[in-house]
């Protein structure tokens, strides 16, 4: 199946898609902390984790958000490149080892760029699942998608 990559002007409010599945593995928080360098103990100290209010590791908050972008990108329902404006973002609940997560996106609010003629911003809220239907994280990621041209 082919993805068709998306304009501004093709995408409508309340459009939504459910991303694949991601499993979450100890050596993937590992490799996170590594990659980071942010070796707090209840990510990577199972002993202390395991004492600690978790009762197990738990992935880091931005590993959770890392994680959402990229499955985000691997939905069938995708933008053209455009440019990242930021996001709020929250989470909600740990990520633990053996979790699989998922994202539901949806398109929120658009309007045409006022500083960037044939540009689009468009806000997408979106939710990071687990395998019990569980929201993890949530927010909503604020893009600058590319206009049609107009003729």
């Amino acid at each position: 199946m082919s993805v068709i990559e998306k304009y501004w002007d093709d995408a409508r409010e309340g459009d939504e898609c459910i991303s694949p599945t991601y499993t979450v593995t100890r050596e993937r928080i590992l490799a996170y902390a590594d990659l980071t360098g942010d070796h707090t103990p209840v990510h990577v100290d199972e002993a202390y984790a395991n004492a600690s209010h978790f009762g197990c590791l738990v992935a880091h908050g931005l590993f959770g958000l890392s994680i959402a972008d990229g499955l985000k990108t691997q939905c069938e329902y995708r933008f053209l490149p455009g440019m990242s404006l930021g996001w709020t973002w929250d989470f909600v609940l740990p990520i633990k080892v053996n979790d699989v997560l998922h994202v539901r996106m949806r398109v929120g609010a658009m309007r045409p760029s006022n500083s960037r003629p044939g540009w689009g911003i468009v806000v997408l809220p979106s939710e990071l699942i687990n395998q019990h239907g569980e929201v993890v994280q949530r927010g909503e990621h604020r893009l600058m998608v590319p206009r049609r041209a107009l003729a």
